[in-house]
């Protein structure tokens, strides 16, 4: 499978000529386009596209340009094209490629979709068993190393206004875990989180900023080896379900960069002992599922 995406061309209908123009193709493939606009019929940039076949197996996939426009060369076959945007409503069609030929979707326009409903005002805590905590760092700024903390709790508290809630998460620095017992004892000892006089990572936050659709930022400080600074989680509320008890359940995604050097742990002092393990930068990511206390 191949894919082409083309894009800051100008397109002057669905023959032959304006993006088209002077563009070679393969004899086996074939051309996908559509505009994706919002409701007052301006273009919608950076939505993301995904172009799946007909057993539903990804070919390819991408954002509109500046204009809206999606443009894909892909096989002769039969296709599904779906375009995803924040804030509006999913777009799905299917479109048949034949051989030098072009599948025009013409103007598709989003609609504006409803936000999630927001969870109930009160107390409610992370539910461990359906959340996770990890991370990817570089090892020696070259593969990626991924781990995650194996035991945390957390408590949410849900006001009336959203954006005065508050929240507060601990995390057992001893359960850190990257599948490898030789590093994870490492990243325990006094040339990194140094467990024994450190032993929980801790984030309070304040601060909910609503970001727009379902986009939130939440802002507090996380304390890491001693050491507290602001940090801000770019999070996405999934929305409201109910566990097989009937509970009421409320799910997010949330992520985050850190940087050692912000908690004293400095690369030109790992350097200086032979320990180049952890690149300087880390992604934090979060999975979680809160339910309301009874």
């Amino acid at each position: 499978m191949f894919g082409r995406w083309l894009s800051n061309k100008r397109q002057s209908g669905s023959g032959s000529g304006g993006a088209f123009a002077g563009l070679t193709m393969p004899r086996s493939a074939g051309m996908i386009s559509c505009r994706v606009l919002d409701p007052v019929n301006e273009p919608v940039q950076q939505a993301q596209y995904v172009v799946t076949d007909s057993g539903g197996r990804k070919v390819l996939g991408g954002e509109t340009d500046p204009f809206g426009r999606v443009l894909a060369t892909v096989p002769v076959g039969d296709y599904r094209l779906a375009v995803t945007a924040e804030g509006f409503t999913p777009f799905h069609a299917s479109a048949t490629v034949v051989e030098e030929g072009h599948a025009s979707l013409g103007d598709v326009r989003l609609q504006v979709s409803q936000p999630p409903q927001l969870p109930a005002p009160g107390d409610w805590e992370i539910e461990p068993t359906h959340s996770q905590i990890g991370f990817t760092a570089r090892h020696i700024g070259m593969a990626r190393i991924h781990g995650r903390f194996n035991s945390f709790a957390g408590a949410v508290r849900i006001a009336d206004r959203m954006e005065d809630s508050a929240m507060h998460v601990i995390m057992d620095a001893s359960s850190i875990d990257t599948n490898v017992q030789m590093r994870d004892d490492h990243l325990r000892s006094a040339d990194f989180l140094d467990v024994a006089r450190y032993p929980t990572l801790e984030f309070y936050s304040e601060r909910f900023v609503h970001r727009g659709g379902t986009r939130w930022g939440v802002t507090g400080a996380l304390t890491l080896h001693g050491v507290s600074r602001t940090v801000t989680l770019d999070t996405q509320y999934i929305g409201l379900g109910h566990g097989l008890e009937g509970e009421a359940r409320a799910a997010c995604r949330a992520t985050t960069e850190l940087h050692r050097e912000d908690f004293t742990l400095t690369w030109q002092t790992m350097l200086a002992k032979g320990i180049a393990v952890v690149g300087s930068s880390i992604a934090i990511d979060l999975d979680i599922q809160i339910v309301q206390k009874t």
